[in-house]
């Protein structure tokens, strides 16, 4: 039995919605892309009570203390949701050779801390938080950024995640650096404020409300967690 003009038209225009409902699908997901929570020297420098910058640099415990339970809470709401998880740590050969004649800045301020030596108890990720089987870690970064001379760059394009979430230390440094870099490389970019912690209250507050919003966003961790 033949079908009807208007069956047949009925039929087109359900075809037409089928496409037009596949390709939204198909923007949206491209839009929204696959998300990454990273972590940010999460490390025994900044958060164990012996480590050398807790000890010389850190003027409000308290901020870091609330920083180590926030980044502990959306670490273990990610793993639960099956979101990727990257650890950014720094770690320096002996003689840091990697910042041969450094001047002034970092360059210079790591190796007269002697903060960050390869395979000793400051380059450790803190035990709350280190990375655990299937997670990957970012290798070969030298710099302020976590992009910088390291694998995360070739690693978020490969897996496509377009969506990065940070997390760690320190806020006006290397937070903000790798904020930066991540904006300039094309990715969406926020931080969870309260997962994060400066020096100070002034660098941390400077820094979300002055810096933050030229690059990217920022949210709690309740914000992060809350479907």
């Amino acid at each position: 039995m033949f079908e009807t003009k208007k069956q047949f038209k009925m039929k087109l225009l359900l075809f037409s919605l089928l496409i037009i409902m596949t390709m939204e699908t198909t923007i949206n997901a491209q839009q929204q892309g696959k998300s990454a929570l990273i972590l940010i020297e999460t490390q025994n420098e900044w958060m164990h009570p012996d480590g050398k910058l807790y000890k010389s640099h850190l003027k409000d415990q308290e901020m870091l203390h609330k920083s180590i339970e926030n980044i502990e809470k959306a670490l273990d709401y990610v793993r639960k949701n099956n979101i990727e998880v990257i650890h950014v740590g720094l770690r320096f050969e002996k003689g840091y050779p990697e910042l041969a004649n450094g001047k002034s800045g970092l360059r210079k301020g790591i190796p007269n801390a002697g903060t960050f030596p390869i395979n000793e108890f400051g380059s450790q990720f803190y035990e709350t938080v280190k990375p655990i089987q299937g997670e990957f870690v970012v290798t070969g970064r030298v710099g302020a950024s976590g992009f910088t001379g390291s694998n995360l760059d070739v690693y978020l394009r490969n897996n496509k995640i377009d969506n990065l979430y940070l997390v760690g230390y320190a806020t006006h440094v290397c937070v903000e650096s790798t904020l930066r870099d991540a904006h300039d490389k094309g990715y969406n970019t926020r931080v969870i404020s309260d997962a994060t912690s400066a020096f100070n209250r002034t660098q941390q507050e400077y820094v979300l409300s002055e810096i933050v919003h030229h690059f990217g966003e920022h949210l709690t961790t309740e914000e992060f967690t809350t479907p």
